[in-house]
This record gives structure tokens, sequence and C-alpha cells, in this order.
């Protein structure tokens, strides 16, 4: 009797069953849930097309050598984009020249892009700004060296000091004192300003008198002399002075007269006749 019931019950499961997926709401359930699958799908399928630029192939240009505007213009005109990676200091070129690009061009790697590709660019730059030492009472040679390490060139001036013979007694920048740790260009002359001992060193003084005014000059600056003057009598112009003639100077010349280097020298010179006298005589 329990037998037949069990079975009279599972009959009737089977048929509830039967009846649900045999019936209209379940066919229009699984038909709509189908459709949606679909639907969504489709739609993915058509977006990874579309962000990915399926099927679009786009040749990489060449641009080194270009500039960043035209380099920028030429890959807008191919659809695709640009990023400054960053720029690498080039003395000899110009400013925003392109030296690098992150993908290679296509004659070369034989690679195709998608388009909307960002393309890395490395671009050059003539002015690279370093930070200027502390030179201040180094030895000159010792201050030479730590310019030359920080890509500076080095000119040198003489003052004349007693206690810091052969330091640096001021540092310039385009003739201004210039502080440690401003920031200028790479490749920047600095001046120097060195202390020298005058004190005891002794210059064999020259003649002279009778001299054109320029030969003096230059006479006066090969022996080493620094501190000198000029008197001019009936020079009223520039090319008086030039074509002026040594009648006197002081100290007075004599064979075999030394001086030091830190003496005063002044020089007497005249645009016409020279006077018949030696004023310092």
């Amino acid at each position: 009797m329990k037998d037949k019931i069990k079975a009279i019950f599972r009959y009737r499961i089977f048929l509830v069953i039967k009846q649900f997926f045999w019936s209209k709401s379940f066919l229009f359930s699984s038909l709509g849930i189908a459709g949606i699958y679909a639907g969504i799908l489709f739609g993915t399928m058509r977006y990874l097309d579309t962000y990915t630029n399926h099927g679009q192939e786009v040749s990489v240009p060449n641009l080194v050598g270009l500039s960043s505007v035209e380099a920028k213009l030429k890959l807008e005109k191919l659809g695709l984009s640009y990023e400054i990676l960053d720029s690498m200091y080039r003395p000899k070129q110009p400013n925003g020249i392109v030296i690098e690009q992150m993908i290679d061009p296509t004659a070369v790697s034989k690679v195709h892009v998608k388009s909307n590709r960002v393309i890395g660019l490395r671009l050059s730059k003539n002015k690279e700004l370093t930070e200027m030492p502390d030179l201040l009472f180094d030895e000159v040679e010792f201050a030479k060296g730590k310019l030359t390490s920080r890509g500076f060139s080095c000119n040198i001036e003489y003052e004349p000091t007693i206690e810091a013979d052969g330091s640096v007694l001021d540092q310039k920048f385009e003739g201004q004192m210039i502080d440690a740790g401003t920031r200028i260009p790479k490749g920047s002359e600095i001046t120097l300003v060195v202390g020298r001992s005058e004190i005891g060193v002794l210059l064999e003084l020259p003649n002279l008198v009778g001299m054109n005014y320029l030969d003096a000059m230059n006479l006066i600056q090969t022996k080493g002399f620094q501190s000198f003057s000029t008197i001019c009598n009936n020079c009223e112009s520039k090319s008086d002075t030039l074509n002026a003639v040594v009648f006197g100077q002081s100290p007075e010349f004599y064979e075999n007269k030394t001086l030091e280097r830190s003496k005063h020298i002044t020089i007497l010179i005249n645009a016409g006749d020279p006077p018949s006298e030696n004023p310092f005589e």
C-alpha cells in the first residue's frame, strides 16, 4: 500500500514539472533570458572592438630630429597621441628636439600600433642648471677642480693680499657676486678673484721715456706690474692719448733698478712736443 502511494506521488510531481516546462510562461521567460544574455555578449564584443580599435593598424613614424611641435602635429594626423617623458642635456642642439622615441618607427621595428596609442618622447635641452659650489678661501687649483667637475669654465682675476695668498677671495658670475647654492646654466664661466701677495716680489723697472703710450702700457703689463696711472698733457681726444709719447715716469728709471710688484707707477705723456724737462727729476 505504501509503495502504491509513493508511486502516485512521484507521478503527480512529474506531471507538475512537465506542465511547468511546457507552459507559455516558462517559454517566454527562457527566451527573455537568452535575449538578455545575447545582448550583453554582443554589446561587450562591440565595446571591446571599439576600445581596442580592432582591425586598425597605424605605422609609427620616425620622429627623431623633429621639434616637439612638428612631432605632435605628425602624430595627431595619424591618430596617435604623445607624452613628453623627460628632457636630456644636449648643449649642441636647440631646445625641444626629439632625441628618442619609446616606440621605434615601423620602418625599423616592422611593428604597427592601434590608433590613439601614446608615443613617449625624450627631448633635448641645451641648458642644464647646476648649483654653484662654495669656493671662498679654497686654494685656487682646488677651486678650479670643483668648477670643472660641475661643468663650469673658469677665469682668474688676481687681487693684492697679505694673508690669503693663492686663495679664492670672491666668486663672480656675469660680473656679479654669486652665492653658493645658486643654480646657473652648466657651462657658464665663473670668475675667481684670487689673492696674491705682492710684498717682497721684485720686478725690473722698465724705461718708458720716449715710447709710444700704447707700447709703454704693453711693456708695463708684460713685466708684471698691475698698478699704474697716466697723466696726459694736451690730450683733448682719445686719439691724442693713443698717439702720445711718454716723457716722464715715477719711479724714475735707472739701470738694474727693481720695484715691488705692488708699487704704483705714474706715467707722463704728451700729445704734442714733449716738455724740455722731466717734472719728476
